[in-house]
């Protein structure tokens, strides 16, 4: 197994672990941090060369990094924006989501996911997940939509593709468009098909903690030149296409204002860190699997309920590792455990409390508690161990040794 670690491979027992008195798996000044990213040679020489060559803005890099993704997810445009949640926004605007319509998505997911929607003036409306997988219901999308729908926003959660095919068939019986939320789902397939190419878009992070980064960053995929064409100009204070030329060495270019746009396009500084990290997102996967493999058979006797395994002709991106609790086997709440993670010096995350369940949506929207059972379940229950290639063998056997301890 891959690893740079000293302290042996996954799952042997340490010194460490070892401790009598309930010393925790790692110093203080050793705290393993939740989602750091790898960050390699090439990436640091593309940024240094990038702040060498004058051009740190939206530029050539960020052009060959949009031209290497649509080719990874073989779609015919890609176009790099500044976060998943400009994209999402983007990705309506673009198609003429507005007010008086609804956006259906789940209640599992995090907030962006639904103030992208109230930032087109629309209505969130949401639909319970599947306990299991933790993604959207497509059973339940149906029971939602009226008059008013316009589009579903099915998020992948933790890299676990949707149940895509009954959604598209929803989609069509219904004339709805389809925004995939692929922020945790770069490298995921449903059944040989990429994810973010079977809706009529596909938005992608590149935040800090994701599979692959650019520090903050988003990309929206697409087949419709019509949309590509609007959602660059958008990104870029509505000016007309490849308006970032008018600084380029072919001589100063006049530009036109031809929509009210925002300031969502990615600077060549965020690219130059995407170009290395999109070359070595098969390799990065492939540890993550092993990793998620180890927790999965270093945690089979404790007190939680494990990540479902990927469904037959899928593929997971192993975004997140996300055990679930069993807190009456446990007679601890996930907090306590959180909480005890921490004193172990253990980055760990919750991903996520539903969305329904925060002041704002429940005063605007009128959710309460019980709306959504299946996601409340899941909300009260999960967390997020560390999951990142950055690890190395020691860091995830001082991950396990922490997690048995204190689910012990």
């Amino acid at each position: 197994m891959a690893g740079t670690g000293k302290r042996g491979k996954i799952g042997r027992e340490t010194k460490r672990a070892a401790i009598a008195g309930g010393s925790p798996v790692r110093n203080p000044e050793d705290f393993l941090v939740f989602g750091a990213p790898k960050i390699c040679d090439e990436e640091i020489a593309e940024v240094v060369a990038c702040l060498k060559s004058g051009w740190i803005g939206t530029g050539p890099r960020a052009h060959e990094f949009e031209k290497s993704f649509a080719a990874y997810k073989n779609k015919r445009y890609a176009i790099a924006v500044h976060s998943c949640t400009a994209a999402l926004h983007l990705s309506m605007l673009a198609t003429g989501v507005g007010p008086g319509d609804e956006v259906i998505t789940t209640p599992m997911t995090f907030c962006a996911t639904v103030n992208a929607i109230i930032h087109c003036g629309a209505t969130p409306v949401l639909a319970d997940c599947d306990r299991e997988t933790m993604n959207i219901s497509p059973a339940l999308i149906e029971e939602k939509i009226t008059a008013r729908t316009r589009a579903i926003l099915p998020v992948h959660f933790a890299g676990r593709c949707c149940d895509m095919d009954p959604i598209l068939d929803l989609a069509k019986s219904y004339d709805l468009m389809i925004i995939e939320d692929c922020a945790h789902a770069i490298e995921s397939e449903y059944r040989g098909r990429r994810a973010g190419t079977d809706g009529d878009m596909g938005c992608f992070s590149f935040y800090v903690t994701k599979n692959m980064t650019t520090g903050e960053g988003g990309m929206v995929v697409t087949d419709d030149e019509r949309i590509a064409n609007r959602l660059k100009m958008l990104a870029l204070h509505g000016m007309s296409k490849d308006a970032w030329r008018r600084f380029s060495d072919t001589g100063y270019r006049h530009y036109q204002v031809v929509y009210g746009g925002f300031k969502y396009n990615m600077m060549d500084l965020q690219a130059a860190l995407g170009i290395h990290q999109l070359r070595r997102i098969e390799e990065n996967w492939r540890r993550r699997e092993e990793i998620w493999n180890a927790y999965n058979t270093a945690f089979a006797d404790l007190p939680c309920f494990l990540p479902a395994p990927p469904e037959p002709n899928t593929r997971h991106a192993y975004h997140l590792y996300t055990p679930l609790i069993d807190t009456d086997r446990l007679g601890r709440s996930r907090d306590r455990v959180l909480e005890a993670m921490g004193k172990e010096n253990i980055g760990v995350g919750v991903h996520y409390l539903p969305v329904h369940s925060h002041p704002f949506y429940r005063k605007t929207y009128g959710w309460k508690e019980g709306m959504f059972p299946q996601a409340e379940w899941i909300g009260a229950r999960t967390l997020s161990l560390p999951l990142s290639p950055a690890l190395a063998d020691a860091d995830v056997a001082d991950v396990i040794t922490a997690f048995r301890r204190v689910l012990a």
